[in-house]
């Protein structure tokens, strides 16, 4: 079937405008907009309708008549364009569509965008009653033109780039709800927290009673700790930002009780739905180490990626612990370094621990010890501060207690006798491989 005998059976089902003609042949004579394309093809059926009608045939050019502008000025023909069967004519309103993105995407500083299109189920239908009717090859989807379209015009009205891969906001044309959605990429930003005191959790912790809703349980509160290393951060991005919201993401996590020292835990917040992606960093981490001081503080920020957020979950580094130890009964140093020397290199199999099990899977984990020493111990042989440097994803303090026989070896079994963690402190966290 050649082009011409396509373009008169899309005619047969009634009035259809440039961009729709032109679309069903877009792969083909590249260069062109399917407007260009379809009033070429428009054109040669008029000339091929004249020459019909002159031949004493008018056939074609009854067909021609209603739905094309071309034929009927190459023509002298009169009369008003009715609406394009396949389209509605969405097609004249594009410059309509273009301004309603720029005015929605004034509120935010951006240089990248991409234009997507929701279609109406009868635009929809109709596409696919004229690919099947039709039987073009070279066609391509109303989306695709609709958004490049669209997205030229964009360009022109903000000075900015279209962008298909990684675009900073997304407008998407809903046509169903005549109305545009914005999807705004988050901005992320790393950096190293140090956690000066005990008893702040690292991410909000919603209480487990009401999930948040707030109830007797949490003080109507709807969380069970008062702050959190995500919340003391979060004021200053969402200020700088002007964004809705953060989602904080951390390198492992420590226990509530527990400090972390040393250069402090690699970390990246997210902040959701930013107005302003131009951030004075030094000023952001002057502004959240003010208001969180004497608790944590911030350093090392810099910009990130999407990608580096599964980076930082996935990757497993090294961590060392400074812990004291309180024991049941007096040891001594010499029993305590020689459990320690067996401890450290050691291969352990640990279950989830017990005091986790509400919130974790019943797993089992084989994690290395890469080595467990002696700081100090007091005179009387009842608590002693140690040194342990272990693989990622370790409950050291398990390691120590034994968790009934769910971890092991531990310090209590090889000491013989129960052994507790009293205070623990991360020391260092090792640098993710960038």
């Amino acid at each position: 079937m050649t082009i011409l005998d396509t373009a008169r059976k899309l005619l047969g089902e009634g009035p259809i405008c440039d961009h729709c003609m032109g679309r069903q042949f877009a792969k083909l004579s590249t260069g062109l907009g399917n407007h260009e394309r379809g009033a070429a093809i428009k054109l040669a059926l008029a000339m091929q309708g004249d020459l019909e009608r002159k031949e004493g045939d008018g056939t074609l050019l009854a067909q021609l008549a209603p739905c094309s502008a071309y034929a009927r000025k190459s023509l002298g023909m009169e009369g008003q364009d009715e609406p394009c069967w396949v389209c509605g004519n969405i097609f004249t309103k594009l410059d309509s569509w273009a301004a309603r993105v720029a005015d929605a995407l004034s509120e935010y500083e951006f240089n990248t965008f991409l234009i997507g299109t929701k279609l109406t189920g009868l635009l929809a239908e109709n596409e696919e009653i004229v690919w099947a009717g039709s039987g073009t090859l070279y066609a391509e989807p109303i989306k695709t033109e609709l958004n490049r379209e669209v997205g030229k015009r964009v360009e022109k009205l903000t000075g900015k780039r279209a962008n298909l891969t990684r675009p900073e906001v997304v407008a998407l044309l809903n046509l169903e709800e005549e109305r545009i959605d914005l999807e705004v990429n988050s901005i992320f930003i790393k950096g190293r927290y140090r956690k000066l005191v005990r008893g702040i959790p690292q991410t909000r912790w919603p209480c487990r009673e009401c999930g948040g809703a707030g109830c007797p349980h949490c003080g109507y509160k709807g969380k069970m700790y008062e702050e959190s290393v995500d919340e003391l951060i979060k004021p200053a991005v969402v200020r700088a930002a002007g964004a809705e919201d953060t989602a904080f993401h951390g390198a492992g996590r420590e226990d509530i009780d527990a400090r972390m020292l040393g250069d402090g835990r690699p970390f990246i917040v997210e902040a959701l739905r930013p107005r302003r992606r131009r951030i004075d960093l030094s000023e952001l981490a002057r502004s959240i180490n003010e208001h969180a001081a004497g608790k944590i503080e911030v350093t090392g920020l810099g910009f990130a990626t999407a990608g580096a957020v599964e980076r930082l979950k996935e990757t497993r580094v090294d961590k060392v612990y400074r812990m004291t130890v309180a024991f049941n009964t007096p040891v001594t140093e010499e029993k305590l370094k020689s459990s320690l020397g067996i401890l450290g290199g050691a291969t352990v199999k640990q279950r989830t621990p017990t005091r986790v099990l509400h919130r974790r899977a019943d797993l089992e984990r084989i994690r290395q010890v890469r080595l467990a020493e002696l700081e100090s111990m007091d005179a009387a042989g009842n608590s002693a501060v140690i040194t342990v440097r272990c693989e990622g994803g370790l409950y050291v303090k398990e390691l120590v207690s034994g968790d009934s026989g769910r971890t092991m070896p531990s310090l209590t079994g090889l000491l013989g006798i129960p052994a507790e963690v009293k205070e623990l402190d991360v020391i260092k966290v090792d640098s993710l491989e960038e």
